[in-house]
């Protein structure tokens, strides 16, 4: 079993991923208005708000199970399908065996699973099935971040087929999905971390 990056990294992880969030959250909610419930940019603020709100606790960890305990807090704390599909990703990549890229694949297939979905349903699998295949195949940081950037906006035309956006037929053609969106930023998030890992975001305290 190959040890997990420094726990270090989880203070920065954590107020990184808080403030991505947090700048994008109208942003989230506007796409999600035109194609489905209207509620992704503030159930995923909630649920990265709570992630912070628990920062101490999961700084007391290694990284691997803090990221696992991470995706337990989505779960529980967040509504709509954002919370167990984010959280199941983080839960699978934190139990999971191997590197990065082994656990970003369990992680994947999570996600498959919770949301009985796959790549080409307008979803955040867009975005992450194309990312993890890069990164097992060795990609960099900067190509992931143009990678996982070219999904999302490739989700423009498609129509969805799972979800509440799949109710609107030929209406969600047009449309960034949300999800797929904020897999963009997330991941994007994580690729400025690692190329600049000590350069995190200013945490504000929850209101």
């Amino acid at each position: 079993m190959q040890a997990g990056p420094d726990n270090s990294l989880i203070a920065p992880l954590v107020e990184r991923a808080c403030a991505t969030i947090r700048d994008h959250e109208a942003e989230l909610t506007e796409l999600d208005r035109a194609i489905g419930d209207g509620d992704h940019g503030v159930n995923m603020r909630r649920g990265f708000e709570a992630i912070a709100a628990q920062r101490a606790e999961l700084q007391a960890l290694d990284f691997w199970p803090a990221v696992q305990k991470a995706g337990t807090i989505l779960v529980m704390r967040v509504g709509g399908a954002s919370g167990p599909l984010y959280g199941s990703l983080l839960m699978a990549m934190g139990k999971a065996e191997g590197g990065l890229a082994e656990r970003f694949a369990a992680g994947v297939a999570a996600v498959k699973s919770r949301g009985k979905s796959d790549i080409g349903a307008k979803t955040m699998l867009d975005v992450l099935v194309p990312v993890q295949q890069a990164l097992a195949a060795g990609a960099t940081p900067a190509a992931l971040r143009a990678i996982a950037a070219e999904a999302a906006a490739a989700t423009l035309p498609m129509r969805a087929s799972k979800g509440r956006a799949s109710f609107l037929g030929e209406r969600s053609v047009g449309h960034v999905d949300p999800g797929a969106r904020s897999a963009e930023l997330l991941i994007a998030m994580a690729c400025d971390l690692a190329e600049n890992p000590m350069q995190a975001a200013p945490m504000e305290k929850s209101s």
